[in-house]
């Protein structure tokens, strides 16, 4: 082995189920892992991990950092800021700005301000806009935006209903080796609720959206994919009628992946009695028996990661009545602790997690560290013992636009190294 630059002494390997391990690192780089042995002596620095929980860094394949246009709510210097603190390496961040990022020029503006305030990372891959201005009219320009930069596109939260578009847009991104992300939402059944249809709108008073509304869609998008033989990722599963689709659509050999996020997972539509519009969001949170589907699905693998969704807004945008409040959860900060309840509620395994927060980087061709030799020197240091409570004080997001705010978490990142270099 080649001399390291940095070792990490004494972490258990998550999800290995292996005894207390030393990491080496040189060149921003993984040399390799050997059991900790207390006397080994090392001539480069050493971080004493003292049984803390290695994990790769980890990717977040859907938030929304609001800048260009928006920046009240967030702006990509305190979007990083709370990827960072959260754990994540790397993050793809959504076309919905104000202009649109439809255009090579916005993400060439992305990018610049992701180098100016985190020249070491957390790395920033935006989301090219599937259609110009998310209109669903025209397509974008696919290949100026992977060229300046794009991993992926979406119509973000206006799905595209015109099939023949989406076919086209599909077949367009596969050629130049884009995948498309779909938030799946029939655009005539209640877009944008924010609250399931069933017993707590019906007492509530308000109109909601059925779960049939997503797994309309997510039908399309497994039928398309089937038949182009081309990839699709749906975006934020979140009723058990699309794990069930999405299942047979993947036995079947369909090219479709698929995300959750941690609200999906632990919350249900009882979050918004009260009309609660910090547990708004769009698709709306459901019931106890879709958290369970969902639960199984990502143990099982139907659902292959979980992101954040995190949409940012500031607090007079939702101090507003419910049917005008905005939809959105702020979940960078909170998504690794909150993940890892469930692995304290025994719903998870260590290796669930693992899988569920960095796959995504396998999915859109990003940096990924499956801890072998060579691979990039992206780790997270997990403290799971660390109890803390989600105040504003603690959240690096600009906006404090949660469910989960003043609740207590067990288990925080306690380091983030990108390319062997500490970031917090």
């Amino acid at each position: 082995m080649a001399a390291p630059d940095l070792v990490i002494r004494g972490a258990r390997l998550a999800g290995s189920g292996a005894p207390a391990v030393d990491l080496y690192l040189a060149h921003g780089r993984v040399l390799g892992l050997e059991t900790h042995d207390p006397g080994r002596a090392h001539d480069a620095p050493a971080v004493e991990a003292g049984g803390l929980l290695l994990l790769p860094g980890l990717t977040d394949c859907h938030v929304h950092l609001r800048e260009p246009g928006q920046e009240w709510k967030e702006d990509v210097a305190t979007g990083l800021a709370a990827a960072a603190h959260g754990g994540f390496a790397n993050v793809m961040c959504m076309a919905n700005t104000k202009p649109v990022n439809d255009d090579a020029s916005v993400t060439a503006l992305m990018l610049d301000k992701a180098r100016l305030s985190w020249p070491r990372g957390p790395r920033l891959f935006p989301v090219g806009a599937l259609t110009v201005k998310l209109k669903g009219e025209a397509l974008a320009a696919f290949a100026e935006l992977r060229e300046a930069g794009c991993k992926a596109v979406s119509n973000d939260g206006l799905p595209v209903h015109n099939t023949e578009l989406f076919r086209r847009a599909v077949e367009y991104a596969s050629d130049l080796g884009l995948i498309v992300i779909d938030h799946c939402e029939d655009p005539f059944l209640s877009p944008g609720a924010g609250i399931n249809e069933g017993l707590v709108s019906s007492a509530l008073g308000l109109r909601g959206q059925p779960t049939a509304s997503e797994a309309i869609q997510v039908a399309r998008d497994c039928l398309l994919a089937a038949y182009l033989q081309a990839p699709i990722h749906l975006a934020h599963i979140s009723c058990r009628q699309s794990v069930e689709i999405i299942a047979r659509a993947k036995e079947q050999g369909a090219p479709v992946t698929a995300e959750t996020c941690p609200h999906y997972l632990l919350l249900t539509e009882e979050a918004v009695t009260g009309y609660n519009t910090q547990a708004k969001v769009s698709p709306p949170l459901r019931t106890s028996d879709d958290a369970a589907a969902l639960r199984e699905g990502l143990r099982s693998g139907v659902i292959d990661i979980v992101s954040t969704d995190h949409a940012p807004h500031a607090a007079h945008e939702k101090e507003t009545p419910f049917d005008e409040a905005p939809n959105g959860i702020s979940g960078l900060d909170s998504a690794l602790a909150l993940t890892w309840r469930l692995v304290a509620e025994g719903a998870l395994s260590e290796a669930d997690l693992v899988r569920a927060l960095t796959k995504g980087a396998d999915i859109f061709g990003l940096p990924v560290n499956r801890f072998a030799p060579g691979d990039p020197a992206d780790v997270v240091l997990f403290d799971p013992n660390l109890t803390w409570t989600l105040t504003e004080q603690e959240m690096r997001s600009k906006s404090k636009n949660t469910p989960f705010l003043n609740t207590r978490l067990t288990g925080r990142c306690a380091g983030l190294y990108v390319a062997g270099k500490k970031i917090v």
